[in-house]
Formats: structure tokens, sequence, C-alpha cells
């Protein structure tokens, strides 16, 4: 990972703080030496549809924290007119996170903004499917998650909540 700095901090190989701490699933850390899951690397530039692909499979996991560095790597490292929809999707990603972890009221509060994001997004840029994704279902599946999290006031399953970016199975 990285060095230990003078104040205590785990660093990156380039100083930057980052927690060498193992991280469960869902992103939390958890105690040095516990095993977790491994972490997303930073900064990788990968094509749009690379990104979709690969945020889909981390989703479909049940590892939305993962996902949304993907689509956080998207958002850094692409063109600045598609970073709207990169940063959107990612907050999607986060809201999920939270309400995994049973933060409903900043999950509830993130999938809705994500969806709005997502939403004016596609309505500027005049695409709907961008890289094949299905923003208007998108959005749908958001606010109804949303709903879902505050009406219930439970943790949801990631896993069985994720996403479809490209639309629904057939």
């Amino acid at each position: 990972m990285g060095s230990t700095s003078d104040d205590g901090r785990d660093r990156d190989a380039e100083g930057r703080a980052r927690s060498a701490r193992p991280r469960d699933g869902l992103g939390r850390p958890l105690p040095y030496g516990a095993d977790g899951v491994e972490r997303q690397p930073e900064g990788v530039v990968r094509t749009p549809e690379e990104t979709v692909d690969e945020a889909q499979t981390l989703l479909e996991a049940g590892k939305p924290f993962h996902a949304h560095e993907v689509f956080e790597d998207a958002w850094k490292s692409g063109p600045e007119e598609e970073r709207a929809l990169w940063r959107g999707l990612a907050q999607l990603a986060v809201g999920l996170t939270h309400a995994a972890r049973g933060n409903l009221t900043g999950g509830a509060r993130l999938l809705r903004r994500g969806a709005g994001a997502v939403e004016e997004w596609g309505a500027e840029a005049g695409s709907a499917r961008p890289y094949g994704m299905d923003l208007p279902e998108l959005v749908a599946w958001a606010r109804e998650l949303a709903g879902v999290v505050e009406r219930d006031e439970v943790a949801v399953d990631a896993e069985a909540w994720a996403p479809r970016l490209r639309g629904s199975k057939a």
C-alpha cells in the first residue's frame, strides 16, 4: 500500500493519505489484520464501456462502494462534457452503499441527487442511452429505492438492489 507518515497516517506511494485498513464489501473499514475485500485501484483510465462493464460486475457482487470508485475514475479522467454523468452515477452507487450500510437518510438523499444529475445530463446531452446505459430506468430505480428506504426504514441488500446499468435483464 505505502507507508505510515510522521503524523501516524497511512500514505500511498505518492504520499497521499489513504487508509491501509482492510475494508468490507460495502467499503467499511475493518480492524488491521482482518480479511477484507480487495480495494479498487485509484486513477485507472478505462473506456466508457469498460467503466460500465466493471461497475456492473461490482454492483451485481453487492459492492456498490467499489463501483462508485470505478465511476469516480471516469468522472475524473473523462471528457469535461461527461463528468456530470459519471458523477451522478457515482452518487447512485454511494447512495446504494449508504442504504445498505443503514444510513437511510444519507442513502435516500444521494439516490435522489444522483437520479437528478443523471436525468439532467441525459436531457442536456440529448441522450437517454449513453454507452448502452438506460438512464430513464436508472433514474426510476434510484427513486424507487429511495422511497423504499424511507418507507421501510431498514437497510437494504446491496446485491438484491443492484441496478442494471444497461436496462432490465432479458
